[in-house]
């Protein structure tokens, strides 16, 4: 049975504050450990095994691929390009999005559901100022702000912060995506200064037309480098950023409906149903 069953199976224990281990951490994924998100991973391996496997099939020597100049231009180009138009502060915000969307991070959102059903319990039998040792030690940095601020602001003041911060959050991942799709926007243009530019060197030796044959493959080599960067990882990777905003929102919904309940002393059966309606179809049986 999955956690969001047996958390409203288990509505009529006695309230308790949340268990802790000897570190602190709660018990529902205490290690804390980051996992590679290997779903992501086995994306980029596919796309770039089957373009390979491509290229393979061609027969075409793999010396006709390898392009060192037009790789420059169109690395150097669209990182140029990308650092004219985007603030210095911008750029550095979409390379850790990017690297932090490598590793899946905290408890799953029926584990932080079942967390939060558990202070719902304990505020309605002790009060809200029960909850106060518990704060420290939630592992979800979002959820210890939230049950914060609701020891000390009135459920108004309360729900107008949380959600601000919530649209400010998903405005910096907006701006994130932003940034890499301006990125993928340049990659094909400047792919196709690159190809112009080992034109020009192959029409410099007319004369020798093997020399001529065997320079214009290669100088088209820059357009599909610039391609390939759009499309397979500049493009992707901000689209990727947009759906773990979107997911990163939902869970920040399921927070502000669960510290509610607590504010409002709602019954922890009618909290379940309320957070179960967060969690996906297969969480949620």
């Amino acid at each position: 049975m999955s956690a969001p069953s047996s958390a409203i199976s288990s509505l009529g224990r006695p309230a308790s504050a949340p268990k802790t281990t000897s570190t602190g951490a709660q018990t529902a994924g205490s290690t804390g450990r980051k996992r590679l998100d290997q779903w992501m991973l086995g994306g980029f391996v596919l796309t770039f095994a089957a373009l390979l496997a491509g290229i393979a099939a061609t027969r075409v020597p793999a010396a006709y691929f390898l392009q060192p100049s037009g790789l420059l231009i169109v690395l150097g180009g669209t990182l140029g390009a990308t650092i004219v138009t985007t603030p210095k502060h911008a750029l550095e915000s979409a390379v850790r999005r990017v690297a932090g969307l490598w590793w899946e991070r905290g408890p799953a959102r029926a584990e932080l559901a079942e967390e939060i059903l558990s202070y719902v319990r304990l505020a309605r039998s002790r009060g809200i100022v029960a909850l106060e040792p518990a704060v420290r030690e939630s592992r979800h940095q979002f959820l210890r702000e939230s049950l914060a601020l609701a020891l000390d602001v009135h459920k108004p003041d309360l729900q107008a912060a949380i959600e601000t911060q919530m649209r400010l959050n998903e405005r910096r991942g907006e701006a994130d995506a932003k940034t890499l799709e301006t990125a993928g926007g340049f990659a094909p243009t400047i792919g196709i200064l690159g190809t112009v530019v080992g034109l020009i060197d192959a029409l410099r030796r007319f004369s020798d037309l093997s020399a001529v044959a065997g320079g214009v493959g290669t100088a088209f080599a820059s357009t599909l480098y610039g391609i390939g960067l759009a499309n397979l990882v500049l493009l992707p990777l901000a689209q990727r950023i947009r759906a773990a905003v979107a997911a990163n929102f939902e869970t920040e919904e399921l927070i502000l409906e669960g510290v509610i309940c607590i504010l409002d002393g709602i019954h922890p059966a009618l909290a379940a149903e309320r957070l179960k309606a967060f969690l996906d179809h297969k969480q949620a049986r």
